[in-house]
């Protein structure tokens, strides 16, 4: 077995690393999608996540799109987003979204949404047209969207793939041990199952998975087996950071040699691709993830 290096409870609670710093976003290209983004009224998951690469990102033109709200049914322990009973949702998103990714002239989209379980679809209709209409506007753009959990709804699952997107993800966020305290309205295995029905309806897969929460390494191991076993693709690993003093605290800060062991580790178990890095997100580089 590797072992993990140690770091302690002193510098994990008081201050990040430095190899976590980010620069503030700033740009003209930066300052071009605020606008577009403010104009059409559009949600993205870079400001309600706090995204660490929100100024990279933004700054290469390019933003993660969240639709059906801004408002979570869920209440998941990690996540800045809003949770309560969300507004009915807006018809007419769809529409904007494609507007503004073809305004941006983006050559990979990345969608994305809260949960919607109090809808019988969980917002399906809403993730289908919304990408049918960025490929009827944008033909050349790419596309991945990272879907909720459906809740064991295969229906509502199929509608959400179905309409020409290159990349589906949907997000394992943690280690199975760790899904009461971090994910207490999901399950390990019903997520598993919903990559694997996502694979055998032919598209290419990916999740991903935060670090620093308490896992340990031969959890970590066993999540990227389950995740092979069942038909996934691409993998993402990152740090988790603690939103608000709300949140469940960072129990460790990874170091990035670290990281790179596990991309080599899953790599090894049958993935087809790895991002693994302290400030890697669902997102970051997934243009590179459409292809491999």
């Amino acid at each position: 077995m590797i072992e993990l290096p140690v770091i302690s409870q002193e510098v994990t609670r008081t201050k990040k690393p430095n190899w976590l710093r980010v620069k503030l976003p700033v740009g003209k290209e930066y300052a071009r999608v605020r606008k577009i983004v403010d104009e059409n009224k559009l949600h993205t998951i870079c400001e309600s996540g706090n995204c660490p690469n929100m100024g990279e990102c933004w700054g290469a033109g390019t933003a993660t799109f969240m639709i059906l709200g801004n408002v979570c049914t869920r209440s998941c322990s990690f996540c800045a987003v809003a949770t309560g009973r969300p507004p009915e949702y807006d018809l007419d998103e769809p529409r904007r979204v494609a507007e503004a990714i073809h305004t941006m002239g983006v050559k990979h989209a990345v969608i994305t949404s809260v949960n919607r379980d109090e809808l019988k679809d969980r917002g399906a209709e809403i993730w289908y047209q919304t990408v049918r209409l960025i490929k009827e506007l944008s033909p050349a753009t790419t596309i991945e969207t990272l879907i909720p959990d459906t809740k064991g709804n295969w229906e509502a699952l199929e509608r959400m793939i179905s309409a020409g997107q290159e990349v589906v993800s949907h997000n394992m966020e943690t280690v199975e041990r760790l899904y009461r305290p971090v994910r207490p309205q999901a399950k390990y295995a019903r997520s598993l199952e919903q990559i694997l029905r996502t694979k055998q309806a032919g598209k290419r897969t990916k999740s991903g998975i935060m670090l620093g929460l308490g896992e340990t390494q031969d959890e970590v191991f066993k999540a990227m087996d389950d995740l092979a076993a069942h038909g996934l693709d691409i993998l993402t690993l990152g740090q988790y950071l603690q939103p608000t003093k709300m949140h469940i605290e960072v129990a460790e800060f990874i170091r990035p040699e670290v990281f790179e062991m596990y991309k080599e580790e899953g790599l090894k178990r049958g993935l087809k691709y790895v991002e693994s890095g302290p400030l890697v997100r669902s997102s970051y580089h997934a243009e590179r993830h459409v292809h491999v």
